[in-house]
């Protein structure tokens, strides 16, 4: 059975235990920040947090869970995480039904706290960013369902704490919860929903799948899993709305038809603070948890929130750019870029090819700037792709822009109230061999032989490089 402590227990030696106490505010990601900066991963594990009220929480709080795309890709069985992005698409298209359980087998469903009991100041939720108004849910999977299908939708959406039983959720304009919420809206009802929080990463990156609506992300989890996911009832919607039976922790409640209340500003995957915007509020029913739960939490807009969303994009535009171009290796998509760039890796791609490919990638919302090369170049590495662009690239020959195509609100370099922007597709591969078997049309790399290598291997191993010079 895979759970959030199932992987705890599996990774243990990629911890990073904090024993002493931390503060709500700040601390904890101040660590994620400088962890960031050194290019270092390990999962945060605090065991006791001091929330607002001065108050030591019993409930301790892990972050930076998926922060390494190496650990995420070993969380769903890879051994390499380069090979995500063919594996994810597939699995995300082999959907598996989910398994309902009985609240009475479900670990989430251990603690029942309804009414007034349902306090969210209870939670250790933390304040991550200077100039954010209060503390934030970010690792909170808003869960609704399409009144008129029935089918359910879950996606990473924030909540700010406002009180005891109140909290604002910002379901993004474009999002599929957002249309669920205005369909319930329009005809005058409450939306009812429900946020899951922690579990094993395979099934946090199974409800990211980037998705047709409505489309199950109980099924596109448990295509990722191999399993069908347990999920279990809520206790106030029923099945409903259904949750995530091995999940740490579930807040109910229901939007109010039209009811919205100041959010933000937040610290976006940008890496900048979002503006203030109007989010609907959110009435605590009801709050079930594990006995001994964990509370997850995003570092957001750090590598922590970037990498698995990145990967499930991967999947998606692997799956995109493969229906137009056969040629296609593999996909990437930076964190550097955060989630507008993506690089695509082509293996002896027809005239035409690479450019269709682009276009396909282009189409995607997020998706800002794409890069084609051939197979011969690293995708997973900066050097090699901007060796790309400086060897392989003829801006006139090579580029495109495109304007006009839909794109993420976030992007902080957008006019004001723009809604739409303008994108760019830089063809980086080689000109196709003149015959079959024939030389590709750039001089070779400078490289030594191998054997070279491996004695140069030998002469530099055991010294102690402290006091070289760095880059």
């Amino acid at each position: 059975m895979l759970d959030l402590r199932t992987f705890l227990d599996a990774h243990a030696g990629a911890l990073l235990v904090i024993d002493d106490a931390v503060d709500s505010r700040h601390a904890l990601t101040a660590v994620q920040h400088r962890l960031d900066a050194t290019g270092r991963y390990p999962v945060i594990f605090a065991r006791k947090v001091t929330r607002d009220d001065g108050t030591f929480s019993d409930i301790p709080v892990v972050n930076n869970l998926t922060a390494s795309r190496a650990l995420v890709a070993a969380a769903l069985g890879l051994g390499n995480h380069r090979s995500s992005a063919a594996w994810f698409s597939q699995r995300t298209s082999t959907p598996v039904a989910p398994s309902v359980v009985s609240p009475a087998d479900a670990p989430v469903r251990q603690v029942v706290r309804q009414g007034d009991a349902a306090n969210l100041l209870h939670l250790p939720v933390l304040t991550q960013h200077e100039l954010e108004p209060g503390p934030y849910l970010t690792a909170a999977h808003a869960t609704t369902r399409d009144p008129d299908s029935g089918v359910d939708n879950t996606a990473i959406q924030r909540c700010w704490v406002r009180g005891c039983r109140s909290m604002t959720w910002y379901p993004y304009p474009s999002s599929h919860n957002f249309l669920n919420l205005q369909k319930y809206w329009a005809r005058g009802q409450a939306c009812p929903v429900a946020f899951w929080i922690g579990h094993h990463p395979a099934v946090l990156m199974g409800t990211q799948a980037k998705l047709a609506y409505p489309q199950s992300h109980w099924e596109a989890a448990g295509g990722v899993i191999g399993e069908p996911l347990r999920i279990v009832p809520t206790v106030t919607h029923g099945d409903r709305v259904m949750v995530p039976a091995d999940a740490e922790i579930v807040v109910e409640g229901f939007a109010q038809p039209q009811r919205t209340s100041p959010d933000g500003p937040f610290g976006e995957y940008t890496g900048y603070l979002g503006p203030e915007v109007r989010a609907p509020l959110v009435d605590v029913t009801c709050i079930t948890m594990r006995s001994d739960a964990i509370y997850h939490d995003y570092g957001s807009g750090l590598t922590d929130m970037l990498v698995p969303d990145n990967m499930a994009m991967e999947g998606k535009l692997h799956g995109m750019t493969h229906a137009v171009a056969p040629s296609i290796v593999n996909v990437h998509v930076p964190a550097s870029g955060r989630r507008f760039h993506a690089y695509l890796q082509l293996r002896e791609p027809q005239p035409g090819e690479a450019r269709d490919a682009l276009l396909a990638a282009l189409a995607y919302r997020r998706v800002k700037t794409v890069i084609a090369v051939d197979e011969d170049v690293d995708i997973f590495s900066p050097d090699e792709m901007l060796w790309a662009l400086a060897t392989r690239v003829q801006w006139s020959r090579d580029s495109f822009t495109l304007d006009g195509l839909s794109t993420s609100t976030l992007d902080p370099s957008l006019a004001d109230g723009g809604r739409t922007g303008s994108k760019l597709g830089v063809d980086a591969t080689l000109a196709a061999r003149d015959q079959q078997g024939g030389p590709r049309p750039v001089p070779p790399r400078a490289t030594v032989p191998a054997a070279a290598l491996e004695r140069a291997g030998s002469l530099l191993a055991g010294r102690d490089d402290s006091a070289w010079p760095r880059e």
